[in-house]
């Protein structure tokens, strides 16, 4: 999947050179979502990611791309770099096998910020992020510290750690 990944983001990087960052306005929204979902999905690559965040940050700021795809993404980025996520968007598997949002900075500050977006609180997100595992029969994994160690060895190894 990796490769997949770089594969997309190189492709959708070389349409950024062309045009500019794929806003609603430019290529329709079914583009711009796709495009959200390459770059969401480009964790191999450091920096077209935090280029892409600044692109979108811009486009947002035009109003030219959705304000939750920016949340996802700044999300994105702080927790590969071990930072705390303002809107609680990614979750993980925690030290008691439950699917619980990375770190963030302050609940309340965070449901301000998700609700400005329009999205749910953090505890309702939870539940349901956990209800939907259940459905779909998600499992954490056997061995969750040396997981959490093989991810930190990647992180560091394509540049979000130091």
């Amino acid at each position: 999947m990796e490769a997949v990944h770089l594969q997309n983001a190189k492709q959708l990087n070389e349409i950024i050179k062309t045009i500019g960052f794929p806003t609603i306005e430019a290529v329709g929204k079914e583009a711009n979502e796709a495009a959200w979902l390459i770059i969401q999905h480009a964790i191999s690559d450091p920096a077209f990611m935090k280029k892409c965040l600044k692109l979108l940050e811009q486009a947002v700021n035009e109003n030219k791309a959705n304000p939750i795809h920016l949340a996802y993404l700044s999300d994105r980025i702080a927790v590969l770099e071990g930072n705390p996520q303002q809107y609680g968007t990614q979750f993980d598997w925690d030290k008691n096998y439950q699917l619980s949002p990375n770190k963030y900075d302050d609940l309340l500050k965070v449901n301000e910020r998700r609700k400005s977006l329009g999205l749910n609180s953090l505890e309702t997100q939870t539940l349901q992020i956990r209800e939907r595992a259940l459905h779909e029969n998600q499992s954490p994994p056997k061995d969750l510290h040396k997981r959490n160690a093989e991810r930190n060895t990647w992180l560091k190894r394509v540049g979000w750690l130091k």
